[in-house]
């Protein structure tokens, strides 16, 4: 008789957070392959394809709940392949603002189908898909309010 019946393995919601969080990504990056992207810089342009305009590192890395000590190289490698321009706000030179190239822009036509291509995999219908969103967020949101939860990253 285990006097500890809270710590099994089966009673743990970290344990399905986790294995499902690593089975989308995996998921995300096969499909994103054939553009070429990884899931990171996809979630950096959805980002930005949905910004009014650029964007601070700081916002980004706020949306995508990254610190900029990640974000930083994944936005100078995307910047190398010609995804994004980075450059100082003229206003205030200590902020960088970012934005998508053209060649950023294009892919949005491209990778238009892979929610439908995720979703389709996951056997949820989009009710049950926008009822693990809510409860995802509420979960970000009481784990980490200073990030407020919902981001551009969880959409």
């Amino acid at each position: 008789m285990d006097s500890y019946p809270q710590l099994a393995l089966d009673q743990q919601i970290c344990l399905p957070l986790y294995a499902a969080s690593r089975a989308v990504t995996r998921r995300y990056g096969e499909l994103l392959a054939e553009v070429g992207l990884t899931y990171p810089q996809y979630l950096a342009l959805l980002a930005l394809w949905e910004a009014e305009g650029p964007l601070s590192v700081r916002e980004l890395g706020d949306l995508l709940h990254l610190d900029s000590g990640t974000l930083t190289p994944l936005l100078k490698r995307m910047e190398r392949t010609g995804l994004l321009t980075r450059v100082r706000d003229e206003r205030d030179e200590r902020r960088v603002l970012v934005s998508p190239t053209d060649q950023g822009w294009g892919l949005r036509a491209r990778v238009a189908d892979i929610p439908a291509q995720l979703a389709g995999g996951m056997g949820m219908t989009v009710a049950e898909g926008r009822t693990l969103r809510g409860l995802l967020d509420r979960v970000i949101g009481q784990l980490e309010p200073e990030r407020g939860g919902g981001g551009a990253a969880a959409r």
